[in-house]
C-alpha cells in the first residue's frame, strides 16, 4: 500500500500488475506464466476481434480464445476425472497425470473469457495495452477467489480511478469485516462441522450440527473472501461488485441464487443460459437450459460427480419452482419460506461436501435416523451447548438485521463528534480478535481454494 501510495498516477498500474504478479509467484512459481500466458493469449485475440470487428475474422479469434481457454480450465482441472470416468467405463488402466490445480484457475479464466466475449459483442473497448489487461485479471485481491469481475465494470477505474481517505477508510473496514467472518465465524464452524468425520460414535444430532455448521462455515468463508477483495479493491480506487447478498433470508431456492455469489450466476446467465435461449421458448426448453448451466455450475466448482449432481438437484428444484412452487411458496408465511430454503440449502450441501458419493448417502441415513444410532449423546449435546452462542450470533450476522440496525443508528447519531472514533475503535478490535483468532488456532482451511 505505501509503495501504491507513493508511485505517481500514471504508473499506478505497474505497480499493481507487479504485486499480483509477485502474490501469485508466492503461491505458485511455475503457474504465474500460465497466468500471463492466459492474460497474452486474451490480449492477442481481442486486439484480433477489435481491427475485424464484425467480420468473420473476429468470430474465428472468438472462437478460438474461447476454445483456448476452456482447453486449459479442463487440462489443468478436469483431466483426471476423465480419465477415471473413462477407465471406469471402458475398463481401462490409464495412468492419471495428477496435475496441481492452479490457484485462481477458474476465476481468471472466467474472466478472461467474458472480457473478449464482450469485446465482441461491442459491449466493452478492447485494452490497447497488456499492462492493462494484466491489471485487470490479475489484480490480487480477487485474483484466486474473486468476485469475477466484468473488464467493463472497471475498465474506466484502469484509466483514471478516483483515490480518497474515505475509499481508503471504508476499504479498511471492508477488509476487516471480511477477515473477522472468516477466522472467527468461518474457521470455528468449520471445527464442528468435522466432527462427524472423525467421531467414532455418531449420533442424528451431530449430523444435523454438522451439516447446520458447514452451510455457516461455507457462507462466512466465501462471503468473508469477499469482503476482504471487495475493501481491498476500494482502497486502490476499484469498485468491486459485491457477491453475496444474505442468501440465508430469501424466500424461495430462485431469491438465494440471486444473493449467493451473484458474480457466477451473472456470468452463466448473461454467457450460457440467455445465449441457449433462457427461458423464452417454453418449459420445455427452459428446462433443458436450467439443467445444462447448472450442470455446469456444478462441474465449475470441482472435478467430481458430487458437484454435478448438486448443479443437476438445483436445475430441478428452480425448474419447479419456476412452474409450481413458487406460486404455493407465495401463499405461505415468511417464515416457512426461510425454512424451506434452510433446509434444502443444508440437504443439498451435504452433496457439495462429500466427494464420496457413499459418504453422501451415509450422511443422509443419519441425518435422518436409518442408522443404528441414537438421537443424541453426551458429545452431540456438549457440542451444543458448546457452540449455541455461536450459533445465535452467526445466524443473525448472516441475515441482514444487525447491518440495518447499525446503519439506522449512525444515521440517527450522524454528526456526532465521538462516533467516527467509536466505530474506528470498534473496527480495531475485531481486527485484534481477528488477529489473536489466526496466531492461536492452527485451523485456517481455504474452501475454495479447490475451485
Amino acid at each position: 500500500m505505501v509503495g501504491y501510495f507513493l508511485t505517481p498516477d500514471e504508473h499506478k498500474n505497474k505497480t499493481l500488475f507487479a504485486s499480483s504478479i509477485i502474490f501469485y509467484f508466492i503461491g505458485e512459481p511455475v503457474y504465474v506464466f500460465l497466468l500471463l500466458f492466459s492474460i497474452l493469449i486474451d490480449y492477442y485475440h481481442s486486439c484480433v476481434i477489435d481491427a475485424h470487428y464484425g467480420k468473420r475474422k473476429a468470430k474465428i479469434a472468438l472462437i478460438s480464445s474461447i476454445v483456448i481457454n476452456v482447453g486449459l480450465l479442463s487440462f489443468f482441472k478436469y483431466s483426471d476425472f476423465i480419465l477415471q470416468n473413462i477407465n471406469s467405463l471402458l475398463s481401462t488402466d490409464f495412468p492419471l497425470l495428477k496435475i496441481p490445480l492452479p490457484i485462481g484457475i477458474s476465476f481468471f479464466t472466467f474472466q478472461t473469457m467474458s472480457y473478449t466475449i464482450d469485446v465482441y459483442r461491442g459491449q466493452a473497448k478492447a485494452q490497447k495495452s497488456f499492462l492493462g489487461l494484466g491489471t485487470y485479471v490479475s489484480l490480487f485481491p480477487q485474483l484466486i477467489a474473486g468476485p469475477i469481475v466484468r473488464y467493463q465494470s472497471i475498465s474506466s477505474d484502469l484509466l483514471h480511478r478516483q483515490h480518497s481517505f474515505e475509499k481508503v477508510y471504508y476499504g479498511l473496514a471492508r477488509f476487516v469485516i471480511g477477515l473477522s467472518k472468516k477466522v472467527i465465524f468461518a474457521n470455528s464452524f468449520g471445527v464442528l462441522a468435522n466432527e462427524i468425520i472423525g467421531a467414532t460414535q455418531p449420533d442424528v444430532l451431530l449430523y444435523w450440527l454438522s451439516a447446520a455448521a458447514y452451510i455457516l462455515q461455507i457462507y462466512y468463508d466465501f462471503s468473508g473472501y469477499s469482503d476482504m477483495a471487495i475493501g481491498l479493491g476500494s482502497i486502490f480506487g476499484f469498485q468491486f461488485p459485491e457477491n453475496f447478498r444474505y442468501p440465508y433470508s430469501a424466500g424461495s431456492i430462485t431469491e438465494f441464487w440471486r444473493r449467493w455469489h451473484i458474480t457466477l450466476g451473472q456470468w452463466f446467465r448473461d454467457y450460457v443460459y440467455v445465449p441457449l435461449g433462457g427461458s423464452r421458448n417454453g418449459s420445455l426448453k427452459t428446462g433443458f437450459n436450467l439443467l445444462v448451466v447448472w450442470g455446469l455450475t456444478g462441474l465449475w466448482h470441482g472435478a467430481s460427480w458430487n458437484f454435478i449432481i448438486w448443479g443437476i438437484g438445483f436445475s430441478i428444484i428452480l425448474g419447479l419452482e419456476k412452474t409450481v412452487i413458487l406460486r404455493v411458496l407465495g401463499k405461505m408465511p415468511r417464515s416457512f419460506r426461510h425454512f424451506y430454503v434452510i433446509m434444502l440449502v443444508m440437504l443439498s450441501f451435504v452433496v457439495f461436501r462429500f466427494d464420496d458419493l457413499k459418504m453422501v448417502f451415509s450422511v443422509y441415513q443419519g441425518m435422518f435416523g436409518f442408522l443404528d444410532i441414537p438421537a443424541f449423546s453426551h458429545e452431540s449435546l456438549y457440542h451444543l451447548k458448546s457452540y449455541i452462542i455461536l450459533f445465535i450470533i452467526g445466524g443473525i450476522g448472516a441475515t441482514p438485521i444487525v447491518a440495518h440496525n447499525i446503519t439506522k443508528i449512525i444515521e440517527h447519531m450522524k454528526g456526532a463528534k465521538w462516533l467516527g472514533v467509536l466505530e474506528a475503535a470498534g473496527l480495531g478490535f475485531i481486527y485484534l480478535l481477528s488477529a489473536s483468532y489466526l496466531v492461536d488456532g492452527s485451523f485456517n482451511p481455504f474452501l475454495y481454494f479447490r475451485f
